[in-house]
């Protein structure tokens, strides 16, 4: 019984990590619509700034999501050396994740109110 809920937990890390790749892929594809003049942008807002700011919105999805799968893949095979890598990802893609959150906020304020 241990050993297959082991295999279902790293079943759905593989879900939830394959979930992160396509929020990539459809945040590449919205972002790609937007830069290239057919998405609806806010008038007050450029473009690029607009498309930048949609990529980071959907970067930071990803992110989580990747986190979660890490944490479910530990979770089911958990030794010193896994914990120790998952905590280094942890505090690596959680200062990625608050720089990019911070970047998106501020482009965000500094765009006049429609």
């Amino acid at each position: 019984m241990d050993v297959l809920i082991k295999q279902e937990t790293v079943l759905l890390a593989s879900v939830i990590e394959a979930i992160a790749g396509l929020v990539v892929i459809l945040a590449s594809l919205a972002t790609a619509w937007v830069a290239v003049g057919l998405g609806r942008v806010s008038p007050a807002m450029p473009r690029p700034v607009a498309a930048r700011l949609l990529l980071g919105r959907w970067l930071s999805l990803a992110l989580e999501f990747e986190l979660a799968a890490d944490i479910l893949r530990t979770a089911a095979t958990p030794s010193w050396n896994e914990i120790a890598q998952l905590a280094a990802i942890i505090v690596i893609r959680t200062v990625l994740n608050f720089f990019l959150e911070r970047d998106v906020a501020s482009a965000e304020r500094r765009q006049p109110a429609s």
